[in-house]
């Protein structure tokens, strides 16, 4: 996975369409929830406020333009509820972006606006990403600790309100676009403590993931993870022989995403054709869940590239939330 190449496809894509930048808001009635409640932990600099910008005519993924979030210091959480049928289960949503920006409707609210009909509680955190330079000012853990953070952090708080929000606690998963994914990876093995000191209650509820969405990822192969160490302030280490991660450079597994039996049930996608980041992201951890026992459901196709959300295109691979449905259903998450 190379950071600055979804940027290069979709956040350089974006262009200032004027000298004043907005702020990105949710749509009405729906209302954006700082996640500390004071400052966040292991802050980096910023190259300036936060901002929101729409793509030019070179990203139009769908035939329509995105907008990417940049700079962000401030967490949020928005909580999307479904209005009718509810199945008590819920995801917080994870946008790609390099870890440098966040594509907040092609990865954001789109997916909000597809679970919602279908009775799943939509959580989309908007993390932190500040893009001022190389790791680890903007990028994977454990380069960069913030996004991680504030993942921890917001399904810990989803899983406390969970009676309030109408949520079953057990059915609490996480589903991530790129670097997205990558965060889906890390939620799911990154669980067990907290890589910040306990704020409040809501840090004793636990932040494992019942099961994790994982579309078209990064970071997660062992040559991914070499590639992002040569850009970062930490050399990269190789593993013990005997460690799985150094069977392939391409196939094994990135050495700090630690899977074991309690890695939640996972769901994956991806395209052959993806140039941004490999398809042997996905198939690392595809075969790194295998070995460990956890129930794994992949899906890959030749053709689709990177970077298209939930928008229809020509491609087969257009169909995927119908077979994400399907799988929340067998898992148990959802009913048929």
């Amino acid at each position: 996975m190379k950071p600055f190449a979804f940027a290069l496809c979709v956040v350089f894509g974006f262009s200032a369409l004027s000298a004043q930048k907005p702020v990105w808001q949710p749509a009405p009635g729906h209302t954006q929830i700082p996640i500390w409640p004071g400052a966040a932990p292991d802050p980096q600099t910023v190259a300036g406020p936060e901002y929101s910008e729409t793509s030019g005519k070179d990203f139009h993924p769908g035939g329509r333009p995105a907008v990417s979030v940049s700079n962000v210091t401030r967490p949020t959480m928005t909580v999307y509820s479904p209005q009718g049928k509810n199945t008590g289960a819920a995801v917080v949503v994870f946008p790609g972006g390099g870890y440098q920006g966040l594509a907040i409707d092609l990865e954001g609210t789109e997916v909000c606006d597809w679970l919602m009909p279908i009775g799943i509680t939509c959580v989309l955190l908007k993390y932190r990403v500040t893009d001022v330079g190389p790791y680890p000012k903007s990028g994977p853990y454990p380069e960069s600790p913030m996004a991680l953070e504030d993942a921890q952090r917001t399904v810990g708080l989803v899983r406390f309100h969970a009676a309030e929000w109408h949520i079953d606690p057990h059915k609490i998963g996480v589903l991530g676009f790129s670097s997205g994914g990558h965060l889906s990876a890390a939620m799911s093995t990154h669980f067990e403590k907290r890589l910040y000191p306990l704020v409040d209650a809501a840090d004793r509820a636990s932040c494992r993931p019942d099961f994790a969405v994982v579309i078209y990822p990064g970071h997660l192969s062992m040559s991914a993870a070499e590639w992002d160490a040569k850009q970062g302030g930490k050399k990269f280490v190789i593993p013990h022989p005997d460690h799985p991660a150094t069977t392939d450079r391409d196939l094994g597994l990135n050495p700090d995403i630690h899977v074991t039996s309690q890695t939640p049930p996972t769901f994956l996608l991806q395209a052959e054709d993806d140039h941004v980041d490999n398809v042997d992201d996905s198939l690392a951890y595809y075969i790194a869940l295998r070995k460990a026992g956890v129930p794994v459901e992949m899906h890959l196709y030749a053709q689709g590239g990177h970077a298209f959300g939930l928008r229809r295109t020509k491609y087969p691979i257009t169909e995927w939330p119908k077979l994400v449905e399907t799988w929340l259903a067998t898992i148990g998450m959802t009913s048929e």
